[in-house]
């Protein structure tokens, strides 16, 4: 009995603590781990259009919408000098319940990244049509993180890809 008492009073503080941590990292500057975070608020803030093929093997960057002012870590792709973020398993259960950001970002495209603890305010517009651009990221993410994407996967709507350009509103 004591056992039951003592697991159940263990498996309580367990909860609490990851309640804990869930709330308080939405309240810091940035994503934990796995856990989404507040804004982004420290590091430079980079004017201008860099040439983002320094980018290019970097693995993730912290991803934050202005509306709602809420950040992740995500994957990025570098293609042609340019930088795109893809959201793939969109028509996935998991993805479903989880990826919120792609529908949010296609509302409000506004967002701020930061790569190397540098800022930078983007604006995400979502690739739809052009064919020949959604191949070449495709293959990009394949090339960077081992995970094949089908060649029909926007299409489809199982990966939404986004371009991440100098913002147009302020």
């Amino acid at each position: 009995m004591r056992i039951v008492k003592w697991l159940g009073g263990a498996i309580s503080m367990l909860v609490l603590l990851f309640a804990v941590m869930v709330i308080g990292a939405r309240f810091g500057d940035g994503p934990t781990v796995l856990l989404p975070g507040g804004p982004l608020v420290a590091g430079e803030l980079v004017a201008g259009e860099p040439d983002w093929t320094f980018a290019r093997d970097i693995p993730e960057m912290e991803l934050q919408l202005v509306d709602p002012p809420q950040s992740r870590t995500i994957w990025l792709q570098v293609y042609d000098k340019k930088l795109y973020v893809v959201s793939g398993y969109m028509n996935s259960t998991f993805g479903k319940l989880w990826k919120k950001w792609p529908a949010q970002a296609v509302k409000d495209g506004r967002a701020v990244i930061r790569i190397d603890g540098k800022r930078y305010e983007r604006q995400l517009t979502r690739i739809l049509d052009d064919e020949t651009l959604l191949t070449s990221i495709a293959a990009e993410v394949t090339r960077k993180y081992g995970v094949p994407v089908a060649q029909d996967a926007a299409a489809t709507g199982d990966a939404w890809v986004f371009a991440v350009a100098p913002r147009t509103t302020p």
